[in-house]
């Protein structure tokens, strides 16, 4: 028997006084009015337990942006894009002017049947994540084969080079074959335009390195390029596939794009001209999931100073900070045991802002956009280093006379 049938039962059967009854089974007097007062109206109705559901919902999720999130899932599916929640939630915010939270738009993808459920599929707290701090701090590169639409099915090999840092796709190109000379011609051509990268990250393919090859005939010609330069060469462990992960989810991303277009490639010609065209899409206009603020990676790559090869000196110290500009437009920042105040502006508080540091040398970056704030030397016979402006708010501008 359930508490409310006890409760009306020994009011109005056994006529006692509601607030005995109240102190008897540990309830608020108020709720043994409610409850007698809904039985004489009500009669066995007022038994049946209650909803809970609010009278309004003023932050419920419209039919109309419903439909948007279901919209955007089917149009990036077909495209061979990412259709998860994240990124429908990035489009909502940068295409319709709707923010939706992902744990929103993932219940009504559910309620929808939009979602094929992965019970076995592995968790992303078991993997040992990494991630350079700099752009050109270290390039991953992989190839990977494709299947031409001709009569013959005919197999080519995209050879990709990847920044590590921003995920910025530096260089995708189709070959019949890709061979060592291809390998160091690509990275030649790269380096070209992006600049010498500090490292370099691949598996243990002869195109890259010769060091299981029992010491027959010495470095390669990518190997001996990255001697030349001064790049230090980094190769992934035998049978370790996820250390050049980053690199291979990205051909997974491209080959999902590729099999989705309507008119397959029949030459390597036709293949390049998409590649080049998946190349612009994922670079900048595609937000990525492992960035921060889930920015482009052409903006991430853009957002800090790149790294160099042959290493810096032994004096300097190099290191990226995330901090928050105060109210009074400044933030903090230690040297040598003292702390020293930058002074940026009291238009930038409250921004979010990475400090790129290499010894004396100070970037000040806003987070979100990559924009440089400010760039300055540290003085450390000076506390303060103040933006050069006079205090108060920035000067008016004259209005142009007519």
């Amino acid at each position: 028997m359930s508490r409310a049938r006890l409760v009306i039962t020994a009011v109005v059967i056994e006529g006692r006084s509601q607030a005995e009854v109240a102190r008897s089974y540990g309830v608020s007097p108020g709720w043994v009015s409610r409850l007698v007062s809904r039985y004489r109206a009500e009669g066995e109705a007022a038994f049946a337990p209650r909803s809970r559901r609010p009278k309004s919902s003023p932050a419920r999720v419209s039919d109309e942006v419903i439909g948007l999130i279901a919209g955007l899932r089917s149009s990036l599916v077909i495209a061979g894009l990412d259709a998860g929640p994240r990124t429908i939630a990035w489009h909502l915010e940068h295409h319709h002017g709707v923010r939706v939270s992902p744990a929103t738009i993932s219940r009504h993808l559910a309620r929808l049947g939009l979602v094929e459920p992965q019970p076995k599929k592995r968790p992303k707290s078991s993997f040992i994540r990494f991630e350079a701090a700099m752009a050109n701090e270290c390039w991953q590169s992989d190839f990977t084969h494709v299947r031409l639409s001709d009569e013959m099915a005919t197999d080519v090999e995209v050879l990709t080079f990847l920044d590590d840092h921003s995920r910025t796709a530096l260089h995708v190109s189709a070959h019949h074959r890709v061979t060592g000379r291809i390998v160091t011609s690509s990275f030649l051509q790269t380096v070209g335009i992006y600049g010498v990268p500090a490292s370099t990250l691949t598996d243990n393919g002869m195109v890259f390195t010769t060091r299981f090859s029992g010491g027959k005939g010495g470095r390669n010609g990518f190997e001996t390029e990255l001697r030349r330069l001064g790049v230090t060469q980094k190769n992934s462990r035998p049978n370790h596939p996820t250390t050049c992960g980053k690199v291979e989810r990205f051909q997974k991303t491209m080959k999902q794009w590729l099999s989705a277009k309507e008119v397959q490639p029949t030459t390597i010609g036709e293949l390049q001209v998409l590649l080049d065209e998946f190349r612009t899409h994922y670079n900048e206009h595609r937000p990525h999931s492992s960035l921060e603020h889930r920015s482009t990676p052409h903006t991430a790559y853009l957002a800090r100073p790149k790294a160099t090869p042959g290493g810096r000196e032994d004096d300097n110290h190099s290191r990226v900070r995330r901090d928050k500009v105060d109210k009074a437009g400044k933030v903090s920042l230690r040297f040598n045991g003292e702390l020293h105040s930058i002074g940026l502006g009291r238009t930038h508080a409250g921004t979010h802002i990475l400090l790129l540091v290499q010894d004396l040398d100070v970037h000040v970056v806003d987070a979100a956009t990559g924009e440089l704030i400010r760039a300055l030397q540290i003085d450390p016979s000076r506390r303060y280093h103040g933006t050069g402006r006079p205090p108060g708010p920035a000067p008016r501008l004259p209005k142009p006379q007519s």
